[in-house]
């Protein structure tokens, strides 16, 4: 069980060492890609076994290795040391920008509330918006670079104002109701604005403003459940903040920094968040890792490392054993799948018949020598070889973390 309290004082754990706050001394092992000797003959009619291990890039953090180590007794500082080698903690705060990917029209559309304000973001101008029966507001691209202020009463839409630029709403702290496309709605907190996604276009995205730390509430309970170990939770808070805070300095566009998919992380706003993650935020709050050059670390993390991490793009993405994966509820530690030669056949049907399977390479971390990074498929018309991440893809496997068994 975790402990009542663990926490030390930020200075105190950006200098210890990460053996010391584990109290063992860890080897990181290098990724050394190497090529594999393992090959298989497929005879006709043959079953071809793919087993593998763990979910995901496997690149930093493992989700179930941080629930793993929580159950151990660890706590959260203690998990993302061990996940993230080499980083320090410092603090992170102010607002993030959010690309709210289900808003896929150009208009902005909010149910009514009191107190409910607008502002050009051309002049900074503010205006509070009346109370005049009106049901919803609407934010849409007028002429050149203007934004159309309307609301919606008796069934109609009629124009308020027309402001100069891009605009935003709020309601002081409150949040607000955003009607998706098709009529579903979703509440946020902070802001939502209409924003140009180029000096000058007539398209908008709808982008989500807010502080950092409230983006992580309707972050945490949907990558990692809310009810797991509270240290657990803690360090996916940690991580997700850290996360947000790289993205947040090198922006995916001009009108926003970060999406809200699992290409950055999946963001579901205020109707996401869960009492036990918003605590999880409120008791890490502001941590961040950091890099070597005192930045927030770009802190990946998947699923299940299925025992080994892989190396990631930063040095402190390190490949290294996971000695906490593996516990008795992570159902993606190992897997198994089975395909006929022919469903194998029919997603590669320039080799013809299957008659071979040889991983060509493999980056010699863990059972089998690693994750795949290549495997060559040899048929009787032709050969064609592939990247790990390519058979992982075509296959719908888990990981590239695998091996095969032909029966």
């Amino acid at each position: 069980m975790p402990r009542p309290d663990h926490r030390a004082s930020a200075a105190r754990r950006r200098l210890r060492p990460l053996a010391v706050a584990l109290g063992l001394a860890v080897v990181l092992v290098p990724a050394a890609p190497s090529m594999a000797a393992d090959a298989w003959s497929v005879p006709r009619s043959a079953t071809v076994v793919i087993k593998g291990h763990g979910y995901g890039h496997g690149h930093g953090m493992s989700q179930y290795g941080a629930e793993g180590a929580a159950r151990q007794g660890l706590g959260y500082d203690q998990i993302a040391e061990f996940y993230y080698p080499g980083t320090t903690w410092g603090t992170a705060g102010g607002q993030v920008r959010v690309l709210i990917t289900a808003a896929t029209s150009d208009d902005l559309v909010v149910r009514a509330q009191t107190g409910l304000k607008v502002k050009d973001l051309s002049t900074g101008q503010q205006s509070r918006l009346p109370d005049n029966g009106a049901t919803k507001w609407r934010l849409r691209p007028g002429t050149g670079t203007t934004t159309v202020v309307s609301f919606r009463a008796s069934k109609t839409w009629k124009r308020w104002t027309v402001l100069g630029g891009d605009a935003e709403l709020y309601a002081n702290g409150r949040p607000l109701r955003l009607q998706l496309p098709g009529g579903a709605t979703k509440s946020y907190r902070g802001r939502l604005r209409s924003a140009a996604p180029t000096p000058g276009s007539s398209a908008r995205d709808t982008v989500n403003v807010l502080t950092l730390d409230n983006y992580l509430r309707g972050v945490v309970p949907l990558e990692m459940p809310a009810l797991w170990s509270t240290e657990a939770v803690r360090t996916q808070a940690v991580a997700a903040r850290t996360y947000a805070a790289y993205e947040r300095a090198h922006p995916r566009a001009s009108s926003y920094q970060i999406c809200d998919t699992s290409s950055c992380q999946v963001y579901g706003g205020y109707d996401a968040e869960h009492p036990a993650s918003n605590a999880a935020v409120d008791a890490t709050a502001g941590e961040v890792l950091l890099d070597d050059a005192g930045q927030p670390a770009f802190t990946q993390f998947a699923s299940s490392s299925g025992g080994w991490t892989s190396a990631g793009s930063m040095d402190y993405l390190a490949a290294q054993p996971d000695p906490y994966d593996g516990w008795a509820g992570n159902p993606v530690h190992d897997w198994t799948i089975k395909l006929s030669d022919t469903a194998v056949e029919k997603k590669l049907p320039a080799i013809g018949n299957l008659t071979k399977i040889t991983v060509t390479a493999r980056d010699g971390n863990g059972d089998w020598g690693g994750r795949v990074e290549s495997v060559t498929f040899v048929g009787g018309k032709g050969k064609r070889t592939l990247s790990g991440d390519a058979v992982r893809s075509l296959f719908g496997l888990r990981s590239t973390y695998f091996t095969f068994r032909i029966r």
